[in-house]
């Protein structure tokens, strides 16, 4: 390990998604100002880990030279992701944290799973040992580095970086107090296969694939369906998982054209909104995708979103040469939780070893998110409450987006302060209510949102009180469904 130096980041580093101009910005979402630009100084570690044989993390932790809030934040990452994820330790150090992130044990790509080939601690690094090894040797550094341990942990993500959230607060309860888990990908075998039952239906024939101008139709289609059913018609779908949008509306009268949909691309939109379902046994192995979503669907486009090929190629059959066609929903779901036993996915819903040490937990999930379903988080919610009972309501809120994409973006408010809530709950046990939420059009500047409404703790949601403009977050009220 290097010893600790004060230094800037590099200038450059590849991210793999763009974001439009806002601000705030929190840890967790990436930062579209010119790549680390402006960071207070900070002292800069660089290190690697290697606990067993074939194993090398490789990880950083920054840390605030003046003005350290005296808390600690590792920040999680995205897919595959090779790279610790230093535009959202830069966000977090602005706001005055020691932050940490870590390469999940292996260089490479986001979408690239072949890190995992020959390799098991590999693939055990990337499932759930790189986060705790960080936190527990970032910790050391901090208190080496300052004379004195942080105050308070805490572990903030969206998507991947949500599911590698729960697996800390599922298999080391005590690396951290308090975890933000956004759009979490924690049912990972059953989210690869519902990216592969996606790219069946879009793509085993020419017929069905939905092309850009196709989404714009099926969007606004699922916007006259059900943008209104809130009793305010504002380009967003309140609450899309009561609305029932059927496809078929969109579908071509007489011959195809660019302005609506061929009898087999309804089918796969059908599909896509249905989600996967075992052939034998009609059970739902994965919930679909919702209407609202319709957008970011480009993903599955053509060419397919190689993340679930990559995942069965590699770490499920081991056969770089495997073919997504020939995905078996009934016999290879069981073969894939067999291989993964736990190391990838984390649904485990028995928390009470987190919460025993007061560990809070806020989960949050985009409504119009195209990638990672929203019902997934809300049925981990459920069952984290069935299964842990009171602790569980007293230590746990779910916040869902209304109009918010994959982690960020879309068309409803998708920029919103969780960290500051989070430690008042911890640090002053004030339990957190609705959030204020903010959008932003595009190159706005950080002082000119055009919406605000509340995110709600779920299961309320945001109800308008009936005067007043509604695109200002006073008007609303958080109420029961």
């Amino acid at each position: 390990m290097r010893e600790p130096q004060h230094s800037q980041a590099p200038e450059h580093h590849h991210h793999p998604r763009t974001h439009r101009a806002r601000r705030p910005l929190r840890p967790g979402q990436p930062d579209p100002r010119p790549p680390l630009k402006g960071l207070p100084p900070f002292c800069r570690v660089a290190g690697t880990i290697s606990p067993v044989p074939d194993s090398v993390i490789g990880f950083e932790v920054w840390m605030p030279t003046s003005n350290w809030n005296h808390r600690f934040l590792e920040v999680g990452n995205g897919v595959f992701s090779g790279a610790p994820w230093i535009h959202f330790m830069a966000a977090a150090l602005r706001n005055g944290y020691a932050t940490a992130s870590t390469d999940t044990g292996h260089h490479g790509d986001a979408a690239d799973a072949s890190f995992a080939l020959g390799h098991p601690e590999k693939v055990n690094d990337f499932g759930y040992r790189s986060e705790h090894e960080t936190a527990v040797k970032a910790k050391a550094i901090i208190a080496a580095f300052y004379g004195e341990p942080q105050k308070r942990a805490y572990w903030e993500g969206c998507s991947s970086g949500g599911k590698q959230g729960l697996m800390e607060a599922q298999r080391y309860p005590d690396d951290f107090d308090g975890i933000i888990a956004g759009a979490p990908a924690n049912n990972w075998e059953r989210l690869m296969a519902s990216a592969i039952w996606i790219e069946q239906a879009t793509h085993l024939t020419p017929a069905s694939s939905l092309p850009n101008e196709k989404l714009a139709i099926l969007h606004q289609a699922a916007l006259d369906a059900c943008d209104a059913s809130d009793g305010v018609k504002d380009g967003v779908i309140r609450d899309p998982l009561s609305c029932h949008f059927d496809p078929a509306f969109t579908q071509c009268k007489g011959t195809d054209t660019l302005a609506c949909l061929s009898p087999e691309q309804v089918e796969a939109a059908r599909k896509i909104l249905a989600g996967p379902v075992n052939p034998r046994t009609h059970e739902k192995i994965f919930p679909g995708l919702e209407p609202g979503s319709e957008i970011t669907w480009y993903a599955f486009a053509t060419p397919a979103l190689p993340v679930g090929a990559s995942h069965f190629r590699y770490i499920v059959f081991k056969d770089p040469k495997w073919d997504p066609s020939s995905l078996n929903f009934d016999t290879d779901i069981a073969i894939a939780e067999k291989v993964d036993n736990g190391t990838l996915t984390a649904t485990n819903t028995n928390l009470k070893p987190f919460f025993a040490h007061s560990g809070k937990l806020i989960l949050y999930h985009g409504l119009s998110d195209g990638l990672i379903p929203p019902q997934n988080t809300i049925n981990y919610y459920n069952a984290v409450l069935k299964t842990t009972g009171p602790a569980a309501a007293a230590s746990m809120r779910l916040y869902l987006a209304p109009g918010m994409g994959h982690c960020y973006g879309g068309d409803g408010p998708d920029i919103f302060d969780l960290d500051t809530p989070l430690a008042a709950w911890i640090e002053d046990n004030k339990a957190p209510g609705p959030i204020l939420a903010l959008h932003f059009p595009p190159n706005a500047p950080p002082t000119k949102p055009d919406r605000s409404r509340p995110l709600c703790p779920y299961p309320e949601v945001a109800k308008y009180k009936g005067s007043g403009s509604t695109d200002d977050a006073a008007n609303f009220a958080c109420t029961k469904r």
